[in-house]
């Protein structure tokens, strides 16, 4: 009850009338004009609104910066469909959606190759400084200069 108490006093005033307008416009709903809308779902925008929340929270009462996470939120949500982009968000097919009639046909059964393939990638020689059993043999090169 302090914050209210806090929020009612007269050096508040104009964050009380800050907690009037976030009311207004939460309960009535009200629509967002469009160039304000196209801004406001920009990049650039979102930033602008999360810093000014962020703002709220340092330098105002809690109830106003409570208020002022739900506008920006609204705000944010109704902007992004007055422009359309929530509807591409929805039903525009991402890469996962486009590639999951594939990954069934791309599933294989474990075969009998990668099983022996497995057993003999076990024996490691590399790793132990163990000289292998088996020596590298070379053709005749018929003089010619190695690759480098």
């Amino acid at each position: 009850m302090d914050f209210v108490n806090d929020l009612l006093e007269k050096r508040n005033i104009p964050q009380l009338a800050l907690v009037v307008l976030f009311l207004v416009y939460l309960i009535l709903g009200l629509q967002i004009p469009d160039p304000i809308a196209s801004v406001i779902d920009s990049t650039l925008g979102k930033v602008f609104v999360a810093i000014s929340v962020l703002l709220l929270f340092a330098y105002t009462n809690p109830i106003l910066s409570v208020l002022g996470v739900l506008v920006a939120y609204q705000l944010v949500k109704n902007s992004s469909e007055n422009t359309g982009t929530s509807a591409l968000d929805q039903f525009y097919p991402s890469e996962g959606k486009k590639w999951a009639p594939f990954s069934s046909s791309n599933e294989f059964p474990y075969t009998l190759e990668q099983e022996v393939v497995k057993k003999m990638a076990s024996q490691k020689f590399n790793d132990n400084f163990v000289k292998p059993p088996y020596a590298p043999r070379l053709e005749d090169n018929y003089d010619a200069a190695p690759v480098v």
